[in-house]
C-alpha cells in the first residue's frame, strides 16, 4: 500500500462551506480551461434568470467556478449535482471561441521612475529592457479573474521569455496604476497598496473608479492589450 500523497484529482465539484459550492476545472493559467470557467458561469447565470432557485453570482478563477447557493432554496447536494451535470457537459464539448469585439488598449509608460522592476526583468530574463517592453506589449491578454484588491484583473497568460517568480519580498507600497508582472499573469494595481509582483512600468487608466457604473472597467473574459505611451500618443 502506498503511504505517499493521492494523485490530484480530476474536474469535480466540492462543497465550499455551508453556502457554496466550488467546480474544479484543472490548474493553471490557461486560456482554454478559462473559456470554460465563463461558459460554467453562464450556465448558472441563465439557470438563475430561468427561474431556478438558490444560485447566488458565480464568482470565476483561474480554473475553478465558486457558487454561492442559498440552502434555504437549494440543498448544497442538489446544488453539486447541477453543476457536476452541466461541468460535465462544457467538458465533453469544444470551449467557446475567443469572441472577436473590442480590446481594450491601455497605455504604459515603460521603465524609469515608473517601471523600477524593468532593469531586474531584462536582466534575468536574458533581454534589454526595450525587448521586455516589445514582449508585454506585443500580446492580447485575457481578464481571467478579479481579486486581491477591487478592480485588480488577473490577466495572461503573460510570454514564457518574461515568466518569473514573485518578489521575494513584497513592497508595502506600489502607486497607483503601476503596471506588473508575475508568473504568467500581468497586471494594473488599481489604488495605491502592498504589492510583490516585478513593477514594469505604469498607466494613467484607472481599473476602479466609484464614479463609473460598475466601478471596474474590467470583468473576466475581457481582453486587454498593453500599448507604449509613445505609440498611444503618436510619438
Amino acid at each position: 500500500m502506498s503511504t505517499g500523497d493521492p494523485a490530484p484529482a480530476g474536474p469535480r465539484v466540492v462543497p465550499y462551506g455551508d453556502r457554496a459550492v466550488l467546480a474544479i476545472l484543472g490548474e493553471g493559467v490557461d486560456t482554454m480551461l478559462g473559456r470554460r470557467v465563463l461558459a460554467l458561469a453562464e450556465r448558472v447565470r441563465a439557470a438563475s434568470m430561468g427561474g431556478a432557485a438558490g444560485w447566488g453570482a458565480p464568482v470565476p478563477g483561474f480554473a475553478s467556478l465558486l457558487v454561492p447557493v442559498d440552502p434555504a432554496r437549494l440543498h448544497p447536494d442538489a446544488a453539486r449535482a447541477e453543476l457536476a451535470g452541466w461541468l460535465t457537459e462544457i467538458l465533453a464539448t469544444d470551449p467557446p471561441a475567443e469572441p472577436a469585439g473590442l480590446v481594450l488598449e491601455i497605455p504604459v509608460r515603460y521603465g524609469g521612475a515608473d517601471g523600477p522592476d524593468l532593469p531586474e526583468v531584462a536582466a534575468r530574463c536574458g533581454l534589454t529592457e526595450a525587448q521586455v517592453a516589445e514582449l508585454h506589449a506585443a500580446s492580447v491578454y485575457r481578464v481571467f479573474c478579479l481579486g486581491f484588491v477591487p478592480g485588480f484583473a488577473y490577466l495572461g497568460p503573460l510570454p514564457e521569455r518574461l515568466a518569473l517568480p514573485r518578489r521575494p519580498e513584497p513592497r508595502l507600497r506600489v502607486p497607483e496604476g503601476s503596471v506588473a508582472i508575475a508568473g504568467r499573469q500581468t497586471g494594473v494595481y488599481p489604488f495605491a497598496t502592498a504589492g510583490g509582483w516585478h513593477l514594469i512600468g505604469r498607466t494613467t487608466v484607472r481599473p476602479w473608479d466609484l464614479r463609473r457604473d460598475p466601478p471596474a472597467l474590467l470583468r473576466p473574459g475581457d481582453r486587454v492589450r498593453f500599448v507604449p505611451a509613445g505609440d498611444e500618443e503618436g510619438g
